[in-house]
């Protein structure tokens, strides 16, 4: 049930349903109050061979929409976004040596960072898998 429409030029594009999106292209999922987040795999895509993630440090404050590090591709640098605020209790150190985890995988070995929620409210205004998929869609 959790796989992507087979329409259109998202069918190769993984987005699973449990999760919320922003419009930057982060998902984020939430489990006692700590939110898990990363990049879609629209966004690894789309970014191409991945060779280096800057991540914040533990302990550092999100707000909302802020950038909390950097993507660097073969091609470009991108910068990543907060979904929600909050204090960052942990980051994924094996991208330090390992970055291109976020390609294959950008749903579990390529998380990014786990932020305590501040405002859960925020998470409400997130899109679900189904508007996310719309927004891809429709770029």
């Amino acid at each position: 049930m959790a796989e992507s429409d087979t329409d259109g030029d998202s069918s190769e594009t993984r987005i699973p349903d449990e999760l919320q999106y922003s419009e930057q292209h982060e998902w984020i999922a939430i489990d006692s109050g700590v939110g898990t987040i990363g990049i879609t795999d629209y966004a690894q895509a789309e970014l191409g061979d991945i060779v280096f993630v800057e991540l914040p440090e533990i302990g550092d404050v999100l707000e909302r929409g802020q950038s909390f590090g950097t993507v660097e591709a073969v091609k470009t640098v991108e910068d990543l976004y907060s979904p929600v605020s909050g204090e960052v209790v942990e980051i994924n150190e094996t991208l330090e040596e390992s970055a291109e985890q976020v390609n294959a995988d950008p749903y579990a070995d390529g998380w990014m960072i786990k932020v305590r929620i501040d405002s859960p409210d925020e998470v409400d205004e997130l899109l679900s898998a189904d508007a996310y998929r719309e927004l891809i869609e429709d770029a």
